[in-house]
């Protein structure tokens, strides 16, 4: 018994350490593809070389986080046979088909185009190459989608039926399983976390060539275009957030209690517990600090409605408490700075000093990383919140593992450990010596060749500003 319990914690282990990483490149890869695909539009359309150039500069980047992604992406899919066959062989009538569709439509797209946009730029018409961005730009979303799509269900399953081997199999309509009750508000709340990530990435390294060089033109329009993100994005996100947080308080409410940190009941309103700590060994939150009945008026839109807590769920059926009521806030915490950020820059830009104001460029330096720690975060709170469950409330975690011993387990953990922090150490190290050097007039396309499209001159030099 010792055994399986351990075997079945380092396969929890592992797969959380290679989801992780895994997970922060297609946030990057979304996002920049739609950056990429905005910057060459503007590019065709204005003629002005600080699109075509930074159109370069960052199509360098996306091309190793892409590969990166994908990489990472194929130890996924050996997981589910080596350490999740019994998940793999219960769910598999239902989550495989939605797997094959997200290669049979977004990874052909993205495959099938993805040659053409990095290295046909002086080889094939403008209006081609616009058309390949655009493909590989779509391509990452219906990616987002169907994956999107099997968590989803995992988290709301529905549509499906209950087989003789007790196997998931669907039911009548496809669209019960791909439309599952979580899968519009995870999608928007998904893809938004995505763009703000790009956002930030891209507006802390235009902040870095600020502080170095204020009149860089490339770095004041990538710092301009993230901005505007920022403060666009941010206040919609907060929002598709809290409509998220209400639809899983609909159907998972054992999640939102852990997010909350509410063990106990609260028939004449709950407090909104800012921070404290934790004691699932006592059932309470020690040293909270806490708004009253706050709580019910955001997730119930009235000060004294009642709220249930961990003590009406059997001991069996809790999530983790601690992690999820720290990744949450670390999340949301992020997500108001973001904002702030947004709104900063807005002030800055309303004074016409955005690209004066030195502290305004330090912070969102600082806040360069932070779009990556969010949906880490978010990512935490929506698999660990889950727990005890793989497919929620049907197929629990601990009869979903294979039946391996822990040394085999703890083994194959060991090398992902050392092959992920060497090889993708590696890469990270390689898109910061990228990011690091500031984006250039004239920059060589990745040819060598000066960028050039059939049937128009090559661009000019930066000019303009935002």
């Amino acid at each position: 018994m010792f055994a399986s319990v351990d075997a079945l914690l380092l396969a929890r282990a592992q797969f959380a350490f290679t989801v992780s990483f895994h997970f922060l490149f297609p946030a990057f890869s979304i996002g920049l593809a739609s950056y990429l695909m905005v910057l060459e539009g503007l590019w065709l359309k204005t003629g002005k070389g600080v699109y075509a150039n930074l159109f370069r500069y960052w199509l360098k980047i996306f091309a190793v986080v892409f590969a990166m992604g994908v990489v990472s992406g194929i130890v996924m899919s050996y997981q589910f046979g080596t350490n999740w066959s019994v998940f793999s062989d219960k769910a598999g009538p239902v989550i495989g088909p939605l797997m094959a569709y997200e290669v049979l439509t977004a990874f052909f797209l993205e495959a099938g185009f993805l040659g053409v946009m990095l290295f046909g730029i002086n080889k094939v018409g403008r209006k081609l190459h616009f058309t390949a961005t655009c493909a590989v730009a779509i391509g990452t979303f219906i990616s987002a989608f169907w994956i999107l799509s099997v968590n989803s269900w995992m988290q709301t399953p529905t549509g499906y039926e209950i087989g003789a081997n007790g196997q998931f199999l669907p039911g009548p309509s496809w669209a019960a399983i791909i439309f599952n009750p979580s899968f519009p508000y995870r999608l928007v709340h998904t893809v938004l976390a995505a763009y703000l990530t790009t956002a930030f990435a891209v507006g802390g390294v235009g902040a870095w060539h600020l502080l170095k060089d204020r009149a860089n033109p490339g770095a004041r329009t990538m710092f301009s275009m993230a901005m505007w993100m920022a403060a666009i994005v941010a206040p919609i996100q907060i929002f598709a957030g809290d409509m998220h947080g209400l639809n899983t308080l609909e159907h998972q409410p054992a999640k939102v209690m852990a997010m909350e940190g509410h063990y106990d009941s609260h028939p004449d309103g709950a407090p909104l517990i800012l921070f404290g700590i934790p004691n699932s060994k006592e059932k309470r939150i020690d040293h909270a600090i806490a708004i009253p009945k706050a709580s019910s008026l955001i997730l119930k839109h009235e000060l004294n409605a009642p709220l249930r807590g961990l003590d009406s769920v059997p001991d069996a059926d809790e999530p983790p408490v601690g992690i999820v009521f720290w990744a949450f806030r670390v999340m949301v915490g992020l997500g108001f700075a973001m904002l702030g950020i947004g709104a900063w820059s807005l002030l800055a830009r309303l004074r016409s000093r955005l690209h004066d104001w030195r502290w305004l460029h330090r912070a969102a330096l600082l806040m360069g990383p932070s779009g990556f720690v969010a949906v880490l975060a978010g990512w935490i709170v929506t698999e660990v919140g889950r727990q005890p469950f793989t497919v929620y409330g049907l197929l629990r975690t601990s009869h979903s593992a294979s039946p391996l011993d822990a040394p085999a387990v703890a083994s194959s953990l060991l090398a992902f450990v050392i092959v992920y922090f060497s090889v993708f150490g590696m890469g990270i190290w390689y898109l910061l010596h990228l990011m690091k050097k500031p984006p250039q007039a004239h920059e060589s396309a990745l040819d060598g060749a000066p960028i050039r499209t059939a049937g128009i001159t090559p661009a000019p030099a930066i000019e303009g500003g935002e």
